[in-house]
């Protein structure tokens, strides 16, 4: 296990952690301010250790060490509760339901979607009641690439805005179990959005928050366009740049899901892997070039060139937040090296998480540092025992005898260096695959057996293709001045820009070949609670710790963990039996509804169109996986759908003769529970009648054309009115406002997410 005498910090980042999760869960409706605690407790520790200093026992001894981490865990809770902007005085939120114009810089690049760029504002100041006011505050904004026949131009990071409106606060899910968009904006600082269209803002300037920023996405923007210049196929280009430089938005679709299901992702994200790699490379090259001098002066330049070499690389790749973790995690692996200081590599991944956290508490958040520093810290720890296992390289020599000839001695040696290259290579994804598949299992709901298949071929040509990137901008760079008066002198770009294209078309084709040749190795469909991930990870503690010290009480303590893992599944699976809802789904423009019977739905598209593969994935899907549903049943109109229908008050001969004759409802009766369905014009009914097709739900659909008295004479005044996705928003002000008046429950599901019905279930 971890010598913790051997990594003092990681107790410290621990206790650190402890505290920023402390105000996550429990303490973001305090409105004290942690401050006076923090300083208060360590205060108390500083005279603590003094004491014990003076007089030492180890109890005084234990007493000042635990009072230390509980203060460094008020300083963690101190540190997000001040870092958290909707807390502050001059916080746009206090301030949003009177604003009529704001100021504000764009603060990172733009989101290119199909119809629509997206971005981040930071907002400067506020106009409230005709008076301009500071402020401060994140508001993400969507605005159309296309309006009025014209293209709108894409922001610009640094640009100054004058918009005009109010900013709204973010919408949560929309369905259940929806990727909660809304919280991870919170995460960013980033409380509100709005959609702005061409003519509610005005460019002002240029005033980037940052100037540093702003020339690293200039350099990222002009190498983008060297790659876009000399690797001319499409497909590689997205992915060569997303692989050098970590711009992704011109991968398609299909290329991420073939990525995706042979977990592989990670290489197409600039991270630790760029990083090291060109640490390493420069390492290697150093080695073999003479240098004079002493040895501290050897290991100083080593150091002063490695540092230059990652922060020159993360520059010019934009500042990522990826980049930066890798890049501040290998600056203290540099400068402990440089000094010969060997401290444990868990005190310094421990020391990068601090500084990292201490810069930003929020990246605690951020799925990609949670599956970086678990991955990291695994493969210290798991690889070289897995590596272990097995002595490959030793069972191929074995085979080499002493009469063979020279040609087949090398060729044994040179067997066992690629075997043991191969057996390293896995034994790292594997290690790396134990300490973050829960979380693969809990954010993404699938799990890729295929992993050590793809990652052994992978990683060498995408680690291959990575150099061979960083050659082609270096050697563009060298004769970019000399080809203005030698143009020939371009062959040699041109020709690394071939190689770097055919390495990633390999790279790509071997992707796709191990997806098609293994489709099955996905197991998806998963859902885990964050209880179950944790039960997962102590699990997986508990094993390491049984291995390390062979003592018996670690599989108690793993029985006991299986035990509580297998009783919150069964537990889940009784509750989610006997649930009966009828659902209006928010999916825009469109007319879904959902009969649920436990893990059985049927999902019906009432305009009779087909629901979109898009539509189905991230509106309904994570529904299906959230109740482990295996085989849902999809509808298209009404024909063949199982819960029974009937057309009610369908026109008459009388009625043909109008303008806008009446249209027919639709009512659906299904486990006691009656949902009319209305489009077009109702029929106007006497009032004082009986109601002619009682209803418990009435879903209108298509800006239907109804008003209060007939819909309580055609479904009594107890109904409950639901705006499916296709009414638009006029309609839902207006109509919503005059059915409130005579009495009726209205819900809009485009502003309030999914109408969710449950049906009682007599016992």
């Amino acid at each position: 296990m971890v010598n913790w005498s051997s990594a003092p910090l990681l107790r410290v980042a621990l206790a650190f952690i402890l505290g920023i999760v402390a105000y996550l869960y429990l303490g973001q409706s305090w409105a004290g301010s942690a401050a006076p605690w923090a300083a208060g407790l360590v205060a108390a520790y500083l005279l603590l250790w003094f004491w014990s200093q003076r007089q030492p026992t180890p109890a005084a001894t234990d007493a000042a060490g635990l009072l230390g981490l509980l203060a460094v865990a008020a300083l963690g809770f101190a540190r997000i509760q001040g870092y958290t902007e909707s807390r502050r005085a001059d916080h746009l939120g206090r301030f949003a339901p009177r604003i009529e114009y704001y100021r504000a810089t764009v603060d990172e690049a733009p989101v290119v979607r199909a119809n629509t760029f997206a971005t981040t504002l930071r907002v400067q100041a506020v106009r409230v009641g005709g008076r301009w006011q500071a402020a401060t505050g994140g508001i993400r904004v969507s605005l159309p690439r296309h309006e009025t026949a014209a293209a709108v131009p894409a922001p610009r990071y640094g640009e100054v805005w004058l918009v005009q409106g109010m900013p709204e606060l973010s919408k949560g899910p929309a369905n259940p179990g929806e990727f909660d968009y809304r919280r991870y904006l919170q995460y960013h600082q980033v409380y509100h959005s709005q959609f702005v269209h061409l003519g509610q803002y005005r460019v002002l300037g240029q005033a980037p928050l940052s100037a540093v920023v702003a020339i690293s996405q200039r350099a990222a923007a002009v190498l983008d366009g060297v790659f876009r210049q000399y690797v001319k196929s499409p497909p590689e280009y997205a992915l060569g740049t997303a692989l050098v430089l970590g711009f992704r938005d011109d991968i398609d679709a299909a290329t991420k899901q073939a990525y995706a299901n042979t977990g592989t992702t990670h290489i197409m994200a600039v991270s630790g892997l760029q990083v090291g790699l060109l640490f390493a490379g420069l390492q290697w090259l150093l080695a073999r070039v003479p240098l004079g001098g002493s040895a501290l002066r050897r290991r100083l330049l080593t150091a002063g060139l490695g540092l230059a070499l990652i922060w020159s690389y993360a520059f010019l790749t934009g500042l990522s937040a990826s980049v930066l973790r890798a890049t501040v995690m290998f600056t203290l692996v540099i400068v402990g090296q440089a000094w010969e200081r060997q401290s444990s590599l868990f005190n310094t991944l421990s020391a990068a998480a601090c500084v990292l956290l201490l810069y930003n508490p929020y990246l605690l958040c951020d799925v990609g540092f949670q599956l970086s520093f678990l991955a990291v810290v695994s493969i210290v720890y798991l690889q070289p025992r897995i590596v272990r296992w097995l002595d490959v390289r030793n069972r191929v020599l074995d085979h080499q005898r002493s009469w063979h000839g020279p040609v087949q001695q090398r060729f044994w040696r040179g067997s066992a260096w690629l075997a043991d290259a191969a057996w390293q290579l896995s034994a790292l994804s594997l290690a790396a695959q134990i300490a973050t598949f829960p979380l693969g299992l809990y954010y993404f709901h699938q799990f890729p057996f295929n992993f050590l298949l793809s990652n052994l071929i992978a990683v060498p040509i995408s680690s291959v293709a990575v150099y061979v990137g960083v050659v082609l901008l270096l050697v563009k760079g060298l004769v970019a001045l000399p080809a203005q008066w030698l143009p020939g002198l371009d062959w040699v770009p041109r020709a690394v820009g071939g190689v770097f294209q055919g390495l990633i078309w390999a790279f790509n084709k071997y992707i796709f070949f191990v997806g098609q040749l293994l489709p099955g190795a996905v197991v998806g469909g998963v859902h885990l609670n964050q209880l179950q991930t944790l039960l997962i990870f102590l699990l997986i503690l508990a094993v390491c710790a049984f291995f390390a010290t062979r003592r018996l009480a670690w599989v108690g303590g793993m029985l006991a963990l299986l035990g509580l893992y297998a009783g919150s599944r069964v537990a889940e699976a009784a509750e989610v039996a006997p649930v009966r809802e009828f659902v209006v789904y928010s999916i825009p423009r469109r007319s879904v509804v959902g009969f649920w019977q436990g893990a059985a739905p049927e999902f019906v598209t009432a305009d009779s169109l087909p629901l979109s593969e898009t539509e189905r994935t991230y509106r309904l899907k994570p529904s299906l996986i959230l109740r482990r549903v295996r085989r849902p049943r999809y509808c298209v109109g009404w024909q063949g759908a199982a819960v029974p229908v009937q057309l009610v008050g369908a026109p008459g001969p009388a009625d043909s003769a109008r303008r806008y004759p009446p249209a027919p409802v639709v009512l659906a009766s299904w486990r006691g529970l009656r949902v009319a369905f209305v489009r077009g014009r109702l029929r106007r009914l006497a009032p004082g009648v009986a109601p002619l097709v009682p209803a418990d739900v009435v879903v209108l659909r298509r800006n239907a054309r109804v008003y209060p008295d007939g819909l309580a004479a055609h479904f009594g005044p107890r109904a409950r009115v639901v705006f499916d996705s296709s009414c638009q928003r006029w309609y839902v002000a207006r109509q919503s406002v005059a059915l409130r008046a005579a009495g009726f429950r209205t819900w809009d599901v485009n502003e309030q997410g999914a109408f969710i019905y449950a049906l009682t279930i007599k016992r």
